[in-house]
């Protein structure tokens, strides 16, 4: 549109989403970009001092949102978010508690991550004492997992500064979620942090002799275990804890004589390993990693780190040599044509250009416009040829005949007549053909009369006459 009222504009694509939405309405992408196009355009109007068009396009902005979680999104988590932090940022806190309490009422829905983001809104508007309380009522929620402990103790250490209190939320999950190793290991991790070596020794020592961990589900545990100690152990605690991790691999008879890759775990650092990768697959260290009995690339110093060395086996297989393929650009596409026009190269998938060799002959013959004749009957001739008794040996006659003629010129002599009588062969300008009965050629050749009187001049020819009396 060319104007330069941004409302119109504004008006005319919102339109265009409206007419969209009709049909993609199951996409939370169309729905945001369509939210996010009003606000933007919010903005920009009450930049330019238009507030009433601003502020009315960012309620329209948020009756967007609503329409979508309230029709065909009922359950998208990404669009509460999004629609959460769009009323934030006009100020709108009781709204937003609104959102985020319709979203937790769905009980088909996993509150877990939304309880995560309500926790960060709260303490961001409202503060600390705010987000306890949204704590409080997630710990409540059954259906809530561990990540809400997780989330809530972080945020009390980074943001209130008290480890204390992240501790005790860290031992209140513990006793809830004491099998879930994925939780466990977030609590180490945040003790390692802290660099307090004696806490996170008997945090170990707690989970691995519990019995609340199944054995294939303290594989992990003990990973980290020995990572750590061979930090800040000394040698007799790494094989301690060696030994008893060995002890729970051999119980779930994974093993099979694989003894020496364990000891791959205790000289590691992050992505180094202390043999090449063809060293650790021949000891089964990788098939063992693919099963989780190592740390698959656990680093001795912190976290786990992707390891190239483990899954070397996709870049093996990249330097391959490949299999002998077919080249794909010297295929031709399938478009056959009923009639091909003249000059072309028809093949059963359709016409196309010849190849390169019979493309640069045909450029060098002349064009087919250039031929006027003789055009040879190719049947006829064909036929012609393959009644003709030619000798197996070059010279060899077949006897004269009476005339002394041989067999083979008689012949020749035949075929040089047929064509000759039915056209084939081009005639002298100035001469004409008898023709028989029905316009057919005559056999004798068909001279006219007038060719016959120039074959003999005339008897009392006067010119003549003179011209010898000259020469005498």
């Amino acid at each position: 549109m060319r104007t330069e009222d941004h409302a119109a504009v504004t008006k005319r694509v919102m339109f265009a989403y409206e007419q969209c939405l009709l049909c993609l309405g199951h996409h939370p992408d169309i729905w945001y970009e369509a939210a996010l196009y009003l606000e933007q355009s919010s903005r920009l109007l009450i930049e330019k001092g238009d507030t009433n068009a601003g502020k009315l396009f960012s309620d329209e902005a948020a009756s967007m949102y609503e329409r979508a979680i309230s029709t065909m999104l009922k359950s998208n988590t990404l669009l509460y978010f999004a629609y959460a932090d769009f009323e934030e940022g006009r100020m709108k806190y009781q709204k937003v508690h609104q959102i985020y309490q319709k979203f937790l009422d769905l009980n088909d829905a996993d509150p877990t991550l939304a309880y995560v983001q309500y926790l960060k809104f709260a303490r961001r508007a409202e503060g600390i004492k705010s987000a306890r309380a949204i704590f409080k009522k997630a710990r409540e929620d059954s259906r809530s997992r561990y990540q809400i402990f997780v989330a809530a103790a972080l945020m009390e250490y980074y943001c209130s500064k008290d480890k204390n209190i992240a501790f005790k939320i860290f031992e209140l999950g513990l006793k809830r979620y004491g099998d879930t190793p994925e939780f466990i290991l977030a609590y180490i991790d945040h003790l390692s942090h802290l660099n307090e070596d004696n806490n996170t020794r008997v945090l170990f020592e707690r989970v691995l002799t519990s019995g609340g961990l199944k054995n294939e589900n303290s594989i992990e545990i003990w990973n980290k275990f020995l990572a750590f100690e061979t930090v800040v152990g000394d040698l007799s605690s790494i094989l301690k804890v060696e030994k008893r991790r060995n002890t729970i691999i051999e119980k779930l008879n994974q093993l099979e004589g694989k003894e020496t890759a364990l000891l791959v775990d205790r000289y590691m650092f992050m992505d180094l390993f202390p043999c090449t990768s063809s060293e650790l697959k021949a000891i089964g260290y990788q098939e063992l990693a693919r099963k989780n009995v190592f740390s698959s690339g656990t680093s001795s110093s912190a976290g786990a780190f992707p390891n190239s060395a483990i899954y070397d086996e996709d870049a093996e297989a990249k330097s391959r040599p490949e299999y002998p393929k077919p080249d794909l650009n010297q295929m031709i596409p399938f478009k056959p044509k009923v009639m091909p026009p003249v000059g072309s190269h028809p093949v059963p998938g359709g016409v196309f250009p010849p190849p390169a060799a019979a493309a640069q002959l045909l450029n060098n013959m002349p064009p087919p416009q250039s031929f006027q004749g003789p055009f040879v009957v190719v049947d006829e001739l064909i036929e012609k040829l393959l009644a003709c008794d030619l000798p197996k040996v070059a010279g060899a006659g077949a006897g004269d005949d009476v005339n002394g003629k041989s067999a083979l010129h008689e012949e020749y002599t035949k075929l040089f007549e047929f064509f000759a009588n039915t056209g084939a062969l081009p005639q002298p300008e100035g001469r004409k053909r008898k023709l028989g009965p029905g316009g057919t050629p005559l056999a004798d050749g068909g001279e006219s009369d007038d060719d016959d009187a120039l074959a003999a001049p005339p008897a009392n020819d006067i010119y003549r006459s003179r011209q010898q009396k000259r020469v005498r």
